[in-house]
């Protein structure tokens, strides 16, 4: 078979990118066409996606593909949505799901619904920042802006609309929003009793639909065409389907500004255990479940770097972080004191610091002891949430495979290794993109084998062995204890 191309829009939290993916002879290689920041703006009190600034930068990247690319998808974060009129104009820039004001909001739907109801219908863990609560904020806040809408759209789905000019939800993503009932269609007993219209909410497809070519002005400008597909465009989904485990016995850390932590199933997990763990089932591609729990992830790491001016890149201060002692410095990562950006909540060295003093913890003070602490602490708080899904789920995970960028950190790695007492097989470090690639590719014909079969035979890998730590021992008596 000859070799096909194909382009993969990823969109983080941080930064943004257009990679291209040449598939040929099963196997896959990368170039990366183009880079972008992905900064939020505060406007009138709120925080919000750039999204003029996003979409140019993808049409910058789309123009710098060659030609013969046959598919492009979209994948990004979970849980934010952009509203839009009947001819299709944006009511509003979206809001950032980290605004202070969702807390409001998730109280006084906590008020009004039980968790056994809200679980029940979605399956979906208990976070302020899920599309359910956001929804609520501008229902008690901004009225007008609902009412003035005719549909909502995850934020890949409005870019796959504006290229394609199809608006549909993609499963992967619509699942994350707590209010998609598992495996079915939207609940319609969270939308009456909330007050959302149901006019709001799209038609739902599944990963890897062909939803049409580019728009004419689109393809004009580039002087040919391709199809848009809708991949798995949630970016854990797409980097779960990236992982190269050709074995039973397998959990995954999707590492990056936040750290997923689960299992792939055959169904979801709706009883009493997966409620009080607050444990979540988002959809996977090809009808798989994904039971996980979000732990906070280098989301720490990014904030201290930013308060502390940006300068130092993290190899640096996870080198320093190293040379340190193991397990001295230790918080919980998902403390909600930590969520908000510092623009918000204050510098993330300070409130580590603070919460640490406030919980009789050591105190890290210097640069790379809260950087180790950032590191040990995640290690901790996987094998706990690693715990408690392996009970739900009713497995026993052998081997850890970490993706995206936090498998570059040999630190990190290598404290889940010791840690959990597990294998960790790290990479590849570009998972949402190449299972955003390998979607596309599939659903137009030019993939007809195992995704991860091709995955294992074009990437490396690098393999942590667990070792013996000091200190573990007395680590892990605060294991589910830590404020």
């Amino acid at each position: 078979m000859s070799a096909s191309l194909h382009l993969a829009v990823d969109l983080g939290a941080e930064s943004g990118r257009v990679a291209l993916g040449r598939l040929e002879r099963g196997r896959l290689s990368l170039q990366l066409l183009h880079r972008f920041p992905n900064v939020p703006v505060l406007m009138g009190g709120y925080l919000h996606w750039d999204l003029p600034l996003l979409w140019q930068q993808v049409l910058h990247g789309l123009k710098s593909a060659p030609r013969g690319v046959s598919s492009l998808g979209v994948d990004g974060w979970a849980v934010d949505f952009a509203l839009l009129t009947r001819s299709g104009a944006l009511v509003t820039l979206p809001r950032h799901y980290r605004d202070a004001r969702h807390q409001l909001a998730y109280q006084r739907v906590l008020g009004q619904l039980s968790r056994a109801e809200i679980f029940a219908e979605s399956g979906i863990q208990f976070l302020p920042i899920n599309t359910l609560y956001q929804l609520a904020a501008l229902q008690g806040e901004a009225p007008e802006l609902l009412a003035a809408a005719d549909r909502l759209l995850m934020l890949p789905d409005l870019l796959h609309f504006w290229l394609s000019g199809r608006a549909v939800g993609e499963r992967s993503n619509a699942s994350t929003t707590q209010l998609l009932r598992p495996g079915e269609g939207w609940s319609e007993f969270l939308l009456a009793r909330l007050g959302f219209p149901a006019r709001l909410f799209p038609e739902l497809v599944p990963p890897g639909t062909v939803l049409g070519p580019l728009r004419p002005e689109l393809s004009s400008g580039l002087g040919w065409d391709l199809d848009v597909v809708a991949p798995c465009s949630h970016d854990t989904a797409s980097a779960v389907a990236a992982i190269p485990a050709l074995e039973p016995g397998w959990a995954y850390i999707s590492s990056g500004t936040w750290s997923l932590v689960g299992v792939e199933l055959d169904s979801p997990r709706l009883g009493q255990e997966a409620l009080d763990r607050n444990l979540t089932n988002e959809s996977g591609l090809d009808g798989s479940v994904r039971l996980l729990r979000n732990v906070m992830g280098l989301w720490l790491l990014q904030e201290c770097r930013r308060a502390w001016g940006g300068g130092e890149d993290y190899a640096a201060l996870a080198g320093a972080a190293a040379e340190l002692p193991a397990l001295r410095w230790l918080f919980n990562p998902d403390a909600e004191v930590f969520l908000a950006p510092n623009e918000v909540a204050g510098p993330m060295p300070l409130r580590i610091q603070r919460y640490c003093q406030q919980n009789d913890l050591p105190v890290p003070d210097s640069r790379a002891e809260l950087v180790r602490a950032v590191h040990d602490s995640l290690a901790l708080r996987y094998l706990w949430v690693l715990g408690q899904i392996e009970r739900v789920a009713g497995v026993r995970v052998q081997r850890l495979h970490v993706v995206g960028g936090g498998s570059e950190n040999t630190l990190l790695c290598q404290m889940t290794a010791d840690v959990t007492g597990r294998e960790v097989v790290a990479g590849p470090a570009e998972a949402t993109v190449i299972g955003n690639l390998l979607v596309t590719a599939r659903a137009t014909g030019a993939l007809g084998g195992s995704l991860r079969e091709v995955v294992a035979s074009s990437f490396p890998l690098k393999h942590y062995l667990p070792r013996r730590i000091a200190g573990l021992d007395q680590a892990l008596a605060l294991l589910g204890n830590l404020p």
